[in-house]
């Protein structure tokens, strides 16, 4: 049985610094597609935002200005990005940083996002309240997902970020008897306070499997 019967976006950027407001753009996207618990399918690819980034961009990330000077632009880059995710539920590790990156430069393009967002930074918190913070790098080794250590590239993110989500998604279908974890019950999920998600999950199984007994 799978944990989510649609399938989902995981995203991430490495960018030029904070936020679009202030000039800044994206230098890389990744993203994996998940279907039934499983990556299926992957994008990546630098982009040259048309200035030259920082030595602490180019430290953090490692994407040097030579690579950039060769790579193609963030508008061919995000419209073939755009095309690819069509409207498909979105992830995030704080999805509105990556968010904002997304729609600014669609708007760029003369297009816009249709797409739901899930963040598993929010989602994280009320599924792990024991893990000592909510970064990536700590998720991933609280739950012991495999990894190569290496962090602030955009595909090595994201394929972290979807194994992320596929355990939370396990998680609450296992625990909570669930058929399938829909996308709206994570969104919902980030909304809801700490001390009242296990009472909120139950209650969302119960309903779940009333409407199951009503199918029959």
């Amino acid at each position: 049985m799978s944990p989510s019967s649609s399938p989902v976006i995981v995203f991430d950027f490495e960018t030029t610094g904070q936020a679009p407001k202030y000039g800044d753009r994206p230098i890389e996207v990744g993203a994996v597609k998940i279907e039934q618990g499983y990556i299926v399918d992957r994008f990546q690819s630098l982009m040259n935002p048309g200035f030259t980034i920082t030595g602490f961009i180019e430290s953090l990330t490692g994407i040097s200005n030579e690579l950039l000077i060769e790579a193609p632009s963030c508008e061919e880059v995000i419209a073939q990005f755009a095309d690819w995710i069509g409207e498909l539920p979105l992830v995030a590790h704080n999805v509105g940083f990556d968010r904002s990156f997304l729609d600014a430069e669609l708007a760029g393009l003369g297009r816009e996002r249709n797409n739901p967002l899930a963040c598993t930074v929010l989602t994280s918190r009320r599924i792990f309240p024991s893990s000592p913070n909510h970064k990536l790098a700590t998720l991933v080794e609280f739950l012991g997902i495999a990894n190569t250590g290496v962090f602030h590239r955009a595909l090595n993110d994201a394929e972290m970020t979807g194994h992320l989500w596929i355990a939370m998604t396990e998680l609450i279908r296992d625990r909570y008897g669930l058929n399938e974890v829909p996308f709206y019950l994570m969104q919902n999920l980030m909304k809801v306070a700490r001390a009242k998600v296990d009472r909120y999950l139950k209650n969302f199984a119960e309903r779940q499997q009333n409407q199951s007994l009503l199918d029959i």
